[in-house]
């Protein structure tokens, strides 16, 4: 790293490990939101059609998009974003993942459901708009629960010998007579 110099308590190697994690959650955001952004195409696609080809009401509709958006993103979100993460427990894997993508469903949908019915707002477009607010705020709470609950790192790896010198040097030595 150019520009950096080594200091003698091994601040340099927090800093390097410290910026490593920044680096590993903006790869971790970057992926959730690849995955997510389809998602949204796919909630917001097959939403749009259900209105056009049917005579369901709106958020019933919704419901039907985010159960479709919900299937597409664990695929996604288990073989591409979290695919290095614990795979041990699937049907617990499986199981948060479906509780949390309820509970995302009903924030995104509770959400369309107050503006249809709660202010009267049902054109298409404003239908669309809260579907997509919906969306966004229940893709925050989604998130965080995804890679907090559902798809656990795995265990940290111990440091590697000679990795820390700070604890070397404060190992008490003992003398010999």
């Amino acid at each position: 790293m150019a520009g950096l110099t080594h200091s003698t308590d091994g601040s340099l190697q927090a800093m390097e490990r410290g910026s490593s994690g920044l680096r590993r959650i903006f790869r971790e955001v970057a992926k959730f939101g690849a995955v997510g952004g389809a998602g949204v195409l796919v909630n917001l696609g097959v939403f749009n059609l259900v209105r056009q080809v049917t005579d369901l009401q709106v958020v019933r509709a919704g419901v039907i998009a985010t159960i479709v958006a919900i299937i597409f993103n664990y695929i996604g979100f288990r073989y591409f974003t979290y695919r290095d993460r614990d795979k041990s427990r699937r049907t617990r894997e499986m199981s948060l993942f479906l509780l949390y993508s309820a509970i995302g469903l009903v924030i995104e949908n509770g959400i369309l459901y107050a503006a249809t019915y709660g202010f009267g707002w049902d054109s298409p477009l404003q239908s669309n708009i809260f579907k997509f607010l919906g969306i966004g705020v229940a893709t925050l709470f989604r998130f965080w629960s995804y890679r907090t609950w559902v798809f656990r790192a795995l265990p940290a790896r111990g440091p590697v010998a000679g990795s820390d010198r700070l604890t070397q040097r404060r190992k008490p030595q003992q003398r010999v007579p």
